[in-house]
């Protein structure tokens, strides 16, 4: 007679995704949001993500500090008072008399959250146009790429396209067909586009790369860079990078 403490159990009749409908769920996250004083009117927002573009948005003068995109599973713990490129922040300033309005996402946002986060900054700030500053991975690039090849590419949404302005990316060839753009910057031009926003995502390769295109668009849109390349410069190595993650 089988012992029947001892012998193995019968496999379960219910598959791995079955059992899971017999757990509680865990609660939802909850939803980012801005904190703003005062509330702004920009005709133009500029999204800083890549390292390069958030340390050249640190270096602008100028710029007044007037919000912050919060969200509530990033700890703030350890961040200095007086902001710094080396915090976990989502700091908003204020530039060109209040017209331009500067985000630097100094943290990582899951692909979960990014629609969240797109929604929260886009709905508060209800700019006129965005730019966004990103960088491409390796394995969205459709061909080969070395890496010490400088690369840099744009999307645009389709109100971009249509506008005939001044205040646009121009010198950028296009991101090649085939190749695709993924994280919070994609989900912020998304979002601009559902929005009927005039919007363009910047990406460039690699991630220290591409100073020149960067500082070319930044001048367009009417800021100074000519005096901030011993700043820049710094950002060289990989070491240099994870500061600003």
């Amino acid at each position: 007679m089988d012992d029947v403490l001892t012998e193995t159990p019968p496999p379960s009749r219910f598959f791995d995704d079955d059992l899971d409908n017999f757990a509680i769920a865990s609660p939802p996250l909850p939803s980012p949001f801005l904190l703003l004083n005062p509330n702004p009117k920009p005709n133009l927002l500029i999204v800083a993500i890549s390292p390069l573009s958030r340390s050249i948005l640190h270096h602008l003068p100028s710029k007044t500090l007037f919000g912050s995109l919060f969200l509530p599973e990033i700890a703030l713990s350890g961040n200095p008072l007086v902001p710094s490129a080396n915090d976990k922040s989502f700091n908003l300033y204020s530039a060109g008399n209040q017209n331009t309005c500067l985000a630097s996402v100094q943290y990582n946002v899951s692909p979960e959250r990014s629609r969240a986060v797109a929604k929260c900054l886009i709905g508060g700030v209800k700019p006129d146009q965005v730019v966004i500053f990103d960088c491409i991975k390796s394995q969205n690039y459709r061909g080969r790429i070395e890496v010490d090849e400088t690369l840099a590419f744009k999307l645009e949404t389709k109100q971009q396209r249509l506008d005939k302005g001044n205040l646009s990316v121009s010198g950028v060839d296009y991101l090649p067909s085939g190749s695709v753009m993924d994280g919070l910057g994609a989900v912020i031009l998304t979002e601009s586009q559902m929005k009927g926003i005039k919007g363009t995502l910047v990406a460039t390769w690699p991630e220290n790369g591409g100073i020149e295109v960067l500082k070319m668009v930044f001048k367009n849109f009417g800021f100074d860079v000519g005096r901030i390349e011993g700043g820049v410069s710094k950002v060289t190595s990989r070491a240099d990078l994870d500061l600003y993650i």
